[in-house]
Order: C-alpha cells, then sequence, then structure tokens
C-alpha cells in the first residue's frame, strides 16, 4: 500500500513538473515568436525582397544567395537612393541591452580616402504572425535623423532612357531632378531588370551628402546608425576582428511621426540607400574627367548577424 501512495505521489509530482516545463516552453516560444528556437543561426537566412534603384552595379551584383548564412562571401548593390533589401532570421531576434544587430557593408576608411555609402536601416515585428514581411516598419533612428538637413518622407521617381548609353533621369518630391551619371567601367542597363513600367518610385529617408572633391573624391561617414558606413565604432571592429560591421540597437526603432517605440523582438529588416548622389562633386558639370569617375552612392550590403548568437559561438 505504501509503495502504491509513493508511486501515486510520484505520478502526481511528475505530472506537475512535465506541466510546469510545458508552460515554461510556451511562454518562451511566445515571447520569442513561432521561428525555431534551437540550433539558430546567427546570420540571416532568407530573403524576402530585393529591388535595386539605378545605378551602376544594377543588373550585375545580384547574387543574394551568396548572403545566406554566413557574411563577407560577396555583396549586392542597393543602387540609388530608395533601393532596398529584407531579409529575415531563422528566429525572431530579441531585444537585448545594447547592440542588437549587425551589417555588413564595404567602406573604405583609410584616412583622406573615406568612403561611405550609408544604408537606412528598418525593423519590423511579423504581428500578424504570417510569416510575411507585410506589418508596420519601424526606422533605427541614427544619428542624422533630426539633422536638420534631413528629409522625411522623401520620395525620388526614376525615368527608364530610351538609350542604353544614356543617363536615367530622376525627379523628387522637392521639387529637383538629377541623373544617374553612366560611366565607361559599367556598361550594362542601370535600370533594374525588374521593373515593368518605365518609372519606379522609392520612399524614406534621405540624409544629407557627404560627398567631398580633392585629389582622392571622399563620401565622409555618418555617426551612427547606418549600414556600409565606416564609422569610429565599424574601423574599431575592423581592426578588432579583421572585418568590420555596423551595428544597430532595436531600441533605436521610430515610427512614422518620430515617436519611439518599444518592440520586445523584430523579425524582418530592411535596408535602403540613404543619400541621393550620383557621385560627381563637380555637379551640374558632367563633363569633367572626374564626373563620372566613382558612380553614384549606392548601399552595398554583405550580410547581417543577430549578435547576440555571434558572441555565443
Amino acid at each position: 500500500m505504501l509503495m502504491k501512495i509513493k508511486s501515486i505521489i510520484s505520478l502526481a509530482l511528475l505530472s506537475a513538473v512535465l506541466l510546469s516545463c510545458k508552460k515554461e516552453n510556451a511562454a518562451e516560444k511566445e515571447g520569442e515568436g513561432d521561428k525555431p528556437t534551437t540550433n539558430q543561426s546567427p546570420y540571416l537566412n532568407k530573403i524576402y525582397d530585393f529591388k535595386q534603384a539605378p545605378g551602376q552595379f544594377t543588373n550585375d551584383l545580384v547574387k543574394t544567395d551568396i548572403l545566406i548564412g554566413s557574411a563577407g562571401n560577396g555583396l549586392v548593390s542597393l543602387g540609388g537612393f530608395g533601393g532596398y533589401i529584407v531579409f529575415g532570421f531563422d528566429h525572431s531576434v530579441t531585444n537585448t541591452t545594447g547592440a542588437d544587430l549587425g551589417i555588413y557593408g564595404n567602406p573604405l576608411i583609410g584616412i583622406g580616402m573615406e568612403f561611405s555609402e550609408p544604408g537606412i536601416v528598418c525593423v519590423m515585428q511579423d504581428q500578424n504572425k504570417n510569416g510575411l514581411p507585410d506589418d508596420v516598419w519601424y526606422e533605427l533612428a541614427g544619428s542624422e535623423y533630426n539633422d536638420q538637413t534631413t528629409i522625411k518622407n522623401y520620395k525620388i521617381t526614376y525615368y527608364k532612357p530610351s538609350k542604353l548609353t544614356d543617363d536615367i533621369r530622376w525627379t523628387d518630391n522637392q521639387g529637383k531632378e538629377g541623373l544617374v551619371l553612366k560611366n565607361q567601367f559599367h556598361t550594362q542597363d542601370y535600370f533594374p531588370s525588374w521593373a515593368t513600367t518605365n518609372e519606379i518610385s522609392f520612399t524614406g529617408t534621405l540624409v544629407k551628402n557627404t560627398l567631398t572633391p580633392g585629389e582622392i573624391i571622399t563620401n565622409k561617414p555618418l555617426s551612427f546608425g547606418y549600414a556600409d558606413n565606416g564609422s569610429s565604432e565599424y574601423a574599431s571592429l575592423q581592426e578588432q576582428f579583421g572585418r568590420g560591421y555596423n551595428t544597430f540597437d532595436i531600441d533605436w526603432a521610430v515610427d512614422a511621426t518620430g515617436k519611439k517605440v518599444t518592440l520586445s523582438n523584430i523579425d524582418f529588416v530592411k535596408v535602403y540607400t540613404g543619400q541621393n548622389s550620383n557621385g560627381n562633386p563637380f555637379s551640374p558639370d558632367n563633363d569633367n574627367d572626374r564626373s563620372r569617375f566613382i558612380g553614384e552612392i549606392s548601399t552595398e550590403f554583405g550580410g547581417a548577424v543577430d549578435l547576440k548568437l555571434l558572441k555565443n559561438k
């Protein structure tokens, strides 16, 4: 009888423990989203969308498969202002203390030869749980977000030229117009092949141009909060690890009105070119010997990591 009672008590205790474990696991899963929580990779694992704006590497640097599962295996170019890539991980990225995301690019950081091509970063939660980036984007406000030169809701429209050799004209919602300049180094079509119309538009936050003429043409980095940006942090990480990257804190997220939002985790990330510059410091003189030497400012993207998992590897 005593053995039977012990057995009954043991079974009851075991049931309680199992029930408790189930509840804890359910709570953990609810907090981390619906994506797998075991054997998580620190690297991005899926590209959801990729739309280049016009540029010298458009229709050229387009192989996104090299970005999955690692970083540093290659690059894609996003083209001029607004060109973007959307990606995700095999898990929800948790908002922890400090930097949460690392994004790779290829800025030049040598003194007197700095060349950055800043990309703006936005994040999204999968609020409707359908596994698609179709909810609300929140911008991660970088150092220039509140600068008086920054333009929110900037819209640019690019027009397909009649000839392959022609520059690509653009207009914007600020009443300005300009050209994406063709150059001798890249002779392919600069207007993206994904476009099904003769006009394509992009909208986002425009940050100031930092193009500087000189014996070496430079494009100075911004302080923080941008991809493909040779900031002091990037330079420090490159010196430390042999390859730099830009870091991002989910706590920087703001809504469309600029109000700070609190996100416990995110599921999708978007990076887009944040400057509108044809790379010509002599503009509007497009016939200078060096006017077409470097090409437009176009963010390059070389992969992304969940930093908390990278540190644990």
